[in-house]
């Protein structure tokens, strides 16, 4: 198939893109703006594959986005653009509005004009996969999952710009028949991270021997999945699953932040002891919480185990060995940002 992928450039994209031409026989237009976390570098391994294809453009620009559907001929677009990352959400909603709300009507409505065109097989073959967070859902207490059918919550301005998008799609479904397909994952990690997020961000500052920020007390828990996990759920969905349905993608992996970080220091322990023979847990430190973090998020992720048969392959404690050598062996690939874009510092406190 030819696949348009939006965001191909960031953390999750570029994986999907790598799985795509290393895995498939698919062909792949890569339609990324490269802003600060877009990283043409992280698509080394498949530049030169005559299956794969990139091109800059924001995905509010309505008339280059027709003109690329249009010369590409897509059977599938999968919709990743979109700013991420909370903390920066709090620093500057507008950029989360922009990208994230405009932009996927930008989609939408270039994608609904190019299936309208298609002849009936067409039609019934063309699916538009929208890939979102379970963040849009809020926060759970102690107990409990997020599934398919929990209500809508969203907290922060980032959450509530993705929860946007994904009502977009979903009317674009209902109202005009478009074949649409969304996804909802818990959170990412993996090879390629932009440091900016948590476990990159740790890996790094143990590695410089700097103080490793955790936010409250540390007991705010996550289900972790790693990316190459979520890319084969991701081709999945869109290559076998039933339009106008959601599926949630998550890892069984809860932790507590302070056990994520506590993990990751064991792990270097093992494998990149600190010079002077001390644990990597002396560099932790707590720091005032973000503002409005939720408290804990689970995935139910049985609807795409049962009715797709996709099943997570790494467990947290694999998941982040591999994760962590992936990030002793590719310096060349982070110290860059480092020195550029990103390089360490505290994000969120901002007001907007």
């Amino acid at each position: 198939m030819r696949i348009l992928v939006t965001g191909g450039a960031g953390f999750i994209g570029s994986a999907l893109v790598r799985h795509l031409i290393a895995e498939t026989e698919h062909s792949v237009l890569n339609v990324d703006a490269l802003t600060y976390a877009g990283n043409l570098a992280s698509l080394a391994p498949v530049a030169d594959s005559n299956r794969y294809r990139f091109v800059r453009a924001d995905v509010c620009d309505r008339d280059r986005i027709a003109a690329l559907i249009a010369e590409f001929q897509p059977q599938i677009i999968t919709h990743l653009a979109a700013e991420s990352h909370v903390d920066r959400s709090i620093d500057g909603p507008a950029q989360f509005i922009q990208t994230n709300l405009v932009g996927t009507f930008t989609m939408l409505a270039a994608a609904l004009d190019h299936w309208r065109g298609l002849d009936e097989a067409g039609k019934a073959a063309f699916r538009f996969h929208h890939i979102s967070t379970d963040e849009v859902f809020g926060a759970l207490g102690d107990d409990g999952y997020f599934t398919e059918d929990t209500a809508y919550d969203p907290r922060s301005p980032y959450s509530a710009s993705k929860a946007g998008s994904d009502h977009l799609v979903s009317a674009w479904h209902h109202t005009y028949g478009l074949p649409t397909l969304i996804t909802n994952c818990s959170n990412n990690y993996g090879p390629y991270h932009f440091p900016e997020k948590l476990i990159p961000l740790v890996i790094l500052k143990c590695l410089a021997g700097e103080s490793l920020p955790v936010y409250g007390t540390g007991q705010n828990v996550r289900d972790w999945l790693y990316v190459d996990d979520h890319v084969r759920a991701l081709a999945t969905v869109f290559e076998r699953g039933t339009p106008g349905e959601s599926y949630m993608v998550g890892g069984h992996s809860e932790r507590t932040n302070l056990a994520v970080v506590e993990t990751i220091c064991d792990t270097l322990d093992r494998i990149r002891p600190r010079g002077d023979g001390e644990s990597y847990r002396r560099q932790i430190s707590f720091v005032a919480d973000r503002p409005g973090h939720d408290f804990r998020y689970a995935i139910d992720a049985s609807k795409l185990e049962r009715e797709l048969g996709w099943r997570p392959r790494e467990n947290f404690e694999s998941g982040i060995d591999r994760t962590i050598r992936w990030y002793l062996d590719n310096e060349a690939w982070w110290r860059p940002i480092q020195s550029g874009a990103y390089a360490g510092e505290r994000l969120g406190l901002k007001s907007a």
